[in-house]
């Protein structure tokens, strides 16, 4: 399955700790995590036309990160909100499936983009 989802918060902005009230104390998703989460998912369904059932195979993901901008970037903050956006949408039950990732960068795009490819994961060497 390949997918082509908007461009992720960096899991620097990812995350927000409440600072007062009931919930003082905890860390939480941020409000721009919880909007990519809400676009990630309609990108998804316009894309399969169904909403997922989540798969509970181990996976294997090819990603390739489309940044908005030529800022400097580290290439694993990116992670986190994609796999949450994609277990959240119901790609597959939990990102614990990937066995096996690969992320590269592609040139700046405007907007920026992240295209994914998720596969059945195949062991690369039988285990003794």
């Amino acid at each position: 399955m390949k997918l082509t989802l908007p461009f992720p918060p960096s899991v620097n902005t990812y995350w927000r700790a409440v600072n007062s009230g009931p919930l003082k104390g905890r860390v939480l998703i941020s409000a721009k995590g919880r909007a990519y989460q809400s676009e990630a998912c309609a990108a998804i369904i316009e894309q399969l036309r169904k909403l997922p059932k989540p798969s509970s195979a181990p996976a294997a993901v090819e990603i390739f990160l489309f940044p908005p901008d030529a800022r400097r970037r580290d290439i694993d903050n990116y992670n986190k909100a994609l796999f949450d956006a994609l277990t959240h949408a119901g790609i597959w039950e939990d990102d614990s499936q990937i066995k096996r990732m690969l992320v590269e960068w592609g040139p700046v795009v405007k907007k920026g983009k992240v295209e994914i490819t998720i596969s059945k994961y195949e062991p690369a060497v039988a285990a003794a």
